[in-house]
């Protein structure tokens, strides 16, 4: 996946926007960085598209017996890091050369990033040692909504079709890793679970939590929307870059309408890389 094939830029209110993810990851999972329970006694682990490496900088900080290594595109990530963390710019889609197993591989958000998701699941097998982890959190489309309140005409819903059909165009479909449980299993893995969360994209919920969680996504949302619109819209869509903004000031509108009760389906799925025993078996 080289800089040219991803679709989305890295301007500061991109950027900004996944770190403010990684706080939504975090209230989402109860302040935990991972689920899979075997990922706090990891010793080598891997980032795959670490972004600004806020994810793998706090898992350094977790703990000093650890090694993690960020894999981004881009150089994007701070020049101060724990010194057991390091970030690697390479391509996760070119052959993988590192010369030791990890024991745990971590991916968030990476929706049309790649365009074989099978082969991207080889990999991370083949890169794993054996009893190693993988856990991948992923948006699930289509958007939810459970109470007719967003009209499928609303710019909002036609945001989300538009972004699926366009990454679909060009071979990089906007389809979680996390809901591939049929080639995790194809790949060797097993104890493959997941648990599910949702994202509301305002504070409409009553509840507490997912109240909250909507304020930070909308917020999230407000920064990235035409960072994730632009060129999937204007190359790939043919529309013009003022089309895009006009549309963007419409999906923002709705974004912050708390009369529409949207949310984002969220999957955390972990499978297990079989012991060498269970291997031969």
């Amino acid at each position: 996946m080289s800089s040219g094939k991803y679709s989305y830029p890295n301007d500061e209110s991109y950027l900004t926007s996944t770190d403010f993810q990684h706080h939504i990851w975090s209230i989402a999972q109860d302040g935990e960085l991972a689920l899979c329970p075997a990922h706090k006694k990891a010793k080598r682990v891997l980032d795959m598209g670490t972004g600004t490496g806020i994810w793998a900088i706090n898992f350094g900080r977790s703990t000093n017996d650890v090694q993690v290594i960020g894999v981004d595109l881009s150089p994007i990530q701070p020049g101060w890091v724990p010194p057991n963390c390091k970030f690697e710019i390479d391509d996760l889609e070119k052959d993988w050369t590192w010369d030791k197993p990890f024991d745990f591989i971590y991916a968030r958000a990476l929706e049309g990033c790649f365009s074989d998701i099978s082969k991207m699941i080889e990999k991370v097998y083949k890169a794993l040692s054996p009893g190693g982890w993988f856990e991948v959190g992923s948006l699930m489309m289509p958007m939810g909504c459970d109470d007719g309140t967003v009209p499928k005409d609303s710019a909002l819903a036609r945001w989300h079709d538009l972004l699926t059909e366009a990454t679909a165009k060009i071979g990089r479909p906007y389809t979680g890793i996390a809901t591939h449980t049929k080639e995790m299993g194809e790949a060797g893995f097993v104890n493959v679970k997941h648990k599910d969360f949702i994202w509301p994209l305002n504070s409409w919920p009553k509840d507490d939590k997912l109240s909250e969680i909507g304020r930070w996504h909308c917020v999230n949302l407000d920064l990235a929307l035409e960072a994730m619109s632009l060129a999937l819209l204007t190359r790939v869509m043919d529309w013009s870059k003022a089309e895009v903004e006009v549309f963007c000031a419409n999906v923002r509108k709705d974004v912050r309408n708390k009369n529409m009760h949207a949310y984002w389906k969220i999957r955390v799925l972990y499978a297990q890389k079989p012991l060498e025993s269970e291997i031969s078996e």
